[in-house]
């Protein structure tokens, strides 16, 4: 990005070139997560500061990663949001989650937000199932709620139109960290459901 280089002619030099820059990786996780406004971005990433934060989003746009929407009324504001060629990076970014799993230090000393332990902590664990199996859990963590969608080896936060979820699963973001890194088992409501069975096996908590 910009005039940094690598300049090797390999392809993960290449790939380190367009995202490789401190912060990139961090904003395309959060543009990856939905569409985020310049303001949510700033709140997300404490520590990057305004110019730098614009600086890389102008350098994302113009590698074709990351656009611009705008939104119709009455929301009539500008989003940020991964592009298809953005989307490619969703693999990369798991790979990444659960590699830093482990790394982390006991969430019982920190204050891990909900959003992360979905798509840090959950998400790229998710294991394929048979073609045809759709399983949909809906999770209640610290008060905000999250769907996940399984459908054979393919996995979506958006459920169908008046889908119902074969699960509900209440729990805290602690609980998901702890259980992920093996210190406990995931705490949760209505123990001893089948269907939260499978939802502990569906992301490798048991």
């Amino acid at each position: 990005m910009g005039h940094r280089s690598y300049d090797q002619y390999c392809p993960v030099a290449v790939a380190l070139d367009v995202v490789g820059d401190r912060w990139t990786l961090l904003i395309m996780r959060e543009l990856l997560m939905g569409e985020r406004r310049f303001t949510d971005l700033r709140i997300a990433l404490p520590g990057l500061a305004p110019n730098l934060l614009a600086d890389r989003l102008r350098d994302l746009q113009a590698e074709g990663i990351v656009e611009q929407r705008e939104l119709p009324a009455p929301a009539a504001r500008t989003v940020y949001a991964a592009t298809g060629q953005g989307r490619a990076l969703v693999p990369v970014l798991q790979a990444l989650a659960r590699f830093g799993a482990e790394r982390l230090g006991p969430p019982d000393d920190a204050d891990p937000q909900p959003r992360v332990a979905v798509y840090g902590m959950l998400t790229p664990f998710h294991r394929p199932e048979p073609a045809g199996a759709r399983f949909h859990a809906r999770l209640e963590i610290d008060g905000s709620t999250f769907d996940v969608v399984t459908d054979g080896d393919r996995l979506s936060t958006r459920p169908r139109p008046g889908d119902t979820p074969d699960v509900v699963v209440e729990t805290t973001a602690r609980d998901v960290v702890a259980a992920r890194q093996g210190r406990r088992p995931l705490a949760t409501a209505g123990a001893d459901d089948p269907a939260l069975d499978r939802f502990a096996r569906l992301f490798q908590l048991a």
